[in-house]
Order: C-alpha cells, then sequence, then structure tokens
C-alpha cells in the first residue's frame, strides 16, 4: 500500500521541513490541502502552477530527494452551500485542484459533497438526519436535485481532466453513508466521483469501514486513516448525535468554514472522539482494513489524518504512523504465506 499523511496538521511549517517529518515517520506520501474549508498553505504558488510549466517544475523540485511524494490533493469543503460566499469559492476552489492535479501529474482528489438549504432562497443548511415525515423527503429531493446537476459537471470536467474526485463520507453532507453513494452514482451517472474512505466518520456512525470498502468496492478511490473511539458511558446518555457544541467567540482560536462560519468547540463530555490509530481500534482491525483496500486496489493510496486533540502534532502522528506501518507489514506477511 502507498502510506502517508495529510497535510493539515502540519501546517504550522513549511513544506521541506513537513515532508522531512513525514519521511522521518518512515511514511512516503503527503496529501495536499489546496483551498476549500482551509487554505493552501503549501501550494502558495497554485495561480503560477495552474499556467507555467517553470512554476511547475520548481514546485516538484521541491520534492525531490526528499523521499515523499504527492499523494494526492484535497479540497474538502461544501461547494452546494447556499450562501454565494461560500458555496462559489468552494466550488471554484474544487475545480481549481482539478485542473493542479493534472498539473501536477495527480489523478485523486478528495473533496465533500456538499449540502443545500432544506429549499429555494435558503441561507443555511440543512442536514437531513432521520427522514420519517413527508416533509423530510422533500427537502432530500430538493437537495438530491441541487446535488445532482452539481456533480454531473463536476464528473466531467474531472474526465477531461484524468482525474478521480473522491467524496469523504462526511455527515452533515448529502453523501455520508453507503446508500447514499449508490444513490449518487445512480442520478449522476458518474464515471471520475468515488469516495473516500475515512473510516473515523463510519466508525461513530456504528458502520464497518471493511464491510462498506467491499461493498463499494471500485468506487474507493482513496482512503484515510483516523480512529475513533466511543466514550460508552456518555454515548449511552447522549448518543452520537448530541449536540452539546460550545461556540467560540472571536477572541478565541477559531477555525473559519467559509463566510462568517465558524468550528465549534468539542463537547467536553463527548460521546465519542477522533484519536489517533490504535486508541480506538487495534493493529489488528487495520490490518484487515488495509486488506479490504488491497483488494480494490494494490496501490491504493492511504493517508494519516492527525484530529487527536489529546496528543501533540508530531506525537499523534508516530502514534498513528507506528499502528499503519504495522498493519502494512501484517497484511504483506500473510499476503506472502497465502501467495
Amino acid at each position: 500500500m502507498k502510506l502517508g499523511v495529510y497535510n493539515a496538521i502540519l501546517h504550522d511549517r513549511p513544506l521541506p521541513e513537513a515532508l522531512k517529518v513525514i519521511a522521518d515517520l518512515g511514511l512516503t506520501g503527503i496529501e495536499i490541502n489546496t483551498g476549500g474549508f482551509l487554505p493552501a498553505v503549501h501550494v502558495p504558488t497554485m495561480d503560477q502552477i495552474l499556467v507555467s510549466d517553470a512554476a511547475r517544475d520548481d514546485y516538484l523540485g521541491i520534492f525531490e530527494g526528499t523521499g515523499v511524494a504527492i499523494a494526492g490533493l484535497n479540497c474538502n469543503g461544501n461547494p452546494l452551500h447556499p450562501k454565494r460566499e461560500i458555496g462559489e469559492k468552494h466550488t471554484e476552489d474544487i475545480r481549481r485542484s482539478i485542473r493542479l492535479a493534472e498539473r501536477l501529474g495527480q489523478n485523486r482528489l478528495v473533496t465533500m459533497s456538499g449540502l443545500p438549504g432544506g429549499e429555494p432562497g435558503s441561507t443555511v443548511t440543512n442536514w437531513i438526519v432521520n427522514a420519517w415525515n413527508s416533509a423530510a423527503l422533500d427537502v432530500l429531493d430538493y437537495q438530491w436535485d441541487v446535488a445532482a446537476k452539481f456533480w454531473r459537471g463536476t464528473d466531467r470536467l474531472a474526465a477531461d481532466h484524468g482525474v478521480k474526485v473522491a467524496l469523504e463520507l462526511h455527515p452533515q453532507n448529502i453523501v455520508f453513508n453507503t446508500a447514499d453513494v449508490h444513490k449518487f452514482i445512480e442520478l449522476t451517472g458518474a464515471t471520475h466521483v468515488g469516495v473516500e474512505l475515512d473510516a473515523s466518520h463510519l466508525f461513530w456512525q456504528q458502520m464497518d469501514p471493511v464491510a462498506v470498502v467491499r461493498e463499494l468496492g471500485p468506487l474507493v478511490f482513496q482512503a484515510a486513516a483516523k480512529d475513533v473511539r466511543v466514550n460508552s458511558a456518555n454515548a449511552a446518555l447522549y448518543g452520537v448525535l448530541d449536540n452539546s457544541f460550545r461556540r467560540l467567540s472571536p477572541e478565541e482560536n477559531r477555525t473559519n468554514l467559509g463566510g462568517d462560519e465558524w468550528a465549534n468547540e468539542w463537547p467536553k463530555n463527548s460521546a465519542w472522539d477522533f484519536v489517533a490509530l490504535g486508541r480506538g481500534h487495534d493493529t489488528a482491525y487495520w490490518t484487515e482494513f488495509l486488506r479490504a483496500l488491497h483488494e480494490v486496489d494494490p496501490n491504493m493510496l492511504v493517508n494519516i489524518e492527525h484530529e487527536d486533540t489529546s496528543l501533540g502534532r508530531i506525537e499523534g502522528l508516530e502514534v498513528a504512523a507506528k499502528v499503519l506501518r504495522d498493519a502494512d507489514a501484517a497484511l504483506s506477511e500473510s499476503l506472502n504465506l497465502t501467495a
């Protein structure tokens, strides 16, 4: 397998230093953010790269001799957001990232399916969690129509540039589970839009990432190595959809999500948390996760995403990298034994 790191956790340092961190972890890939919710910190010359071969070659030269190569691009955002200052920006970021991927010799772009408002003229998104009533299905019909129109066009653009777009199955998006993926393909006829299999969001939804990989098969284009720990005592009281988030003030350190939208503070007594690999599921589980991915594509890009707030940036990557390397070694040994 091709193992690397999603670079957002390393945005605090220049690209050459980030590459050294990844190489020191014994990994060989870096998934580079190119817009959307986060700025393209490690591609400051993006506009030049899109039009200048010299700028492109200079950028690619940064990776030479490091032992680390680009392992896909990432432009997570909400291109369907009803606020134009968010939706239109994220849409353009995705389109530009598709063109950039081709320029950099990449054929994978990770993003999200997006989430519209609940009706024409909306200014806020509307995530239908449980459509038990007819009005909720009316909202979903509208949202799927918006999504299908957008993604049909984006699929054509991706095909024109030889890029496969991988949608993270992230709640608060129109596509967040296996049934949604099948519906998405049915409505769009997409050939160049599939899935980024981030196990973490499946865990807390009580889904089995290994089973999902085997169900979706060739629709899985890329994967993220991120774990979840369910805090059973809290989950028993609040459920996994608990909304005890705290709004952060402008004076506090907070992440902008576009326009005047910001990430909130995670619940104190959370039902579940993002954790480094091995802190929610053991190495044996991750070996089977890699096995399922290997069945789809032996050269699958699998990149660590570090969001374990109890561990430092490098500390968390070290913990996750060891588990991922050990799982990969166990998979390789088992494949050799059965060859």
